[in-house]
């Protein structure tokens, strides 16, 4: 197995006041339903376990679940850090949701590194994370449409991707 990683980073002015997108990005019953790919997120405090259905990588399809110690700032910030008890675990997440408060509006700004161990050698890594980054992007569009759909509102910017 060989660790891959891509990050993911984008911006956007969403039309909802910051207290609607907050809700929305810290409801793990509400994300699965928002975010491609995510099946469950179960939620035990400040510990969440994402649980993702198959995502296809070059020919294979994986499902990894990955624990993540959620640190919320509220209104402002959302900072994912997997857990490092969780050693074993073949996938993470490591960023930032950050939320400003724009006129009518909320910037929003995602900042994730995203490392998942896949059975591939290590000299297919560009294959692999040009894979992946194709995925993370259908995903983030996905998640984007999705969130503004639930909050009933549009975007500015370069979109808002998960």
């Amino acid at each position: 197995m060989t660790a891959f990683t891509v990050r993911n980073r984008s911006s956007a002015t969403v039309d909802a006041k910051p207290a609607e997108v907050w809700a929305a990005l810290t409801d793990p019953d509400l994300l699965p339903r928002l975010t491609p790919y995510l099946r469950e997120i179960e939620a035990e405090g400040d510990r969440w376990v994402w649980h993702l259905s198959k995502v296809p990588v070059l020919g294979i399809a994986i499902a990894p679940s990955f624990t993540e110690l959620m640190s919320f700032e509220k209104p402002t910030q959302i900072t994912f850090t997997h857990d490092p008890e969780r050693a074993g675990e073949r996938a993470g997440v490591d960023g930032t949701y950050r939320l400003r408060p724009s006129g009518s509006g909320t910037d929003l700004a995602i900042d994730l590194s995203i490392t998942v161990e896949l059975p591939f050698p290590g000299l297919a890594r560009p294959a692999v994370q040009t894979a992946m980054r194709g995925v993370v992007a259908a995903m983030g569009s996905r998640f984007s449409a999705n969130l503004l759909r639930h909050l009933g509102r549009s975007t500015r910017g370069s979109g808002v991707r998960s």
